[in-house]
């Protein structure tokens, strides 16, 4: 558990607790920039969620400009390789499964989001394929 003490412009004392064991799962399909991953991993790293790169990549794991952007988070970062998409959606549970896309019209802050649940974000150029799209 943390336990956030903060000042606000009023020296007015507001405390936060957080659940270090709440995590999520943040999923990126196909990812095509390696300074996105990079960052997202850094996000992964510092908010205790769990990273799954479903293949195949844009870049080599190795890219010295996703290690940059990582800066010094790598070592934090629970990190789960898929060959594929089908591969990752059929070791899942349908009711963890959030898909991010622009071609929907319930917004993502609808969305009721519990530990364990799978945020999917598709390639940043094509987003998600469409015929999985349509199956869920």
């Amino acid at each position: 558990m943390v336990i956030n003490l903060t000042l606000n412009h009023q020296n007015a004392c507001t405390t936060t607790v957080m659940d270090t064991n709440f995590h999520l799962n943040i999923v990126l399909v196909e990812p095509e920039i390696p300074p996105n991953t990079g960052s997202i991993a850094r996000l992964c790293g510092a908010t205790n969620s769990v990273l799954h790169l479903i293949h195949p990549l844009g870049f080599s794991t190795d890219d010295k400009q996703l290690k940059r952007a990582g800066l010094d988070y790598w070592q934090h970062v629970d990190i789960h390789h898929w060959q594929s998409l089908e591969d990752f959606l059929a070791a899942q549970k349908e009711i963890n499964l959030f898909f991010f896309t622009t071609k929907v019209d319930r917004p993502y802050t609808s969305a009721h989001y519990k530990a364990g649940d799978f945020l999917i974000f598709g390639k940043e150029t094509r987003g998600l394929p469409e015929e999985t799209l349509q199956l869920y």
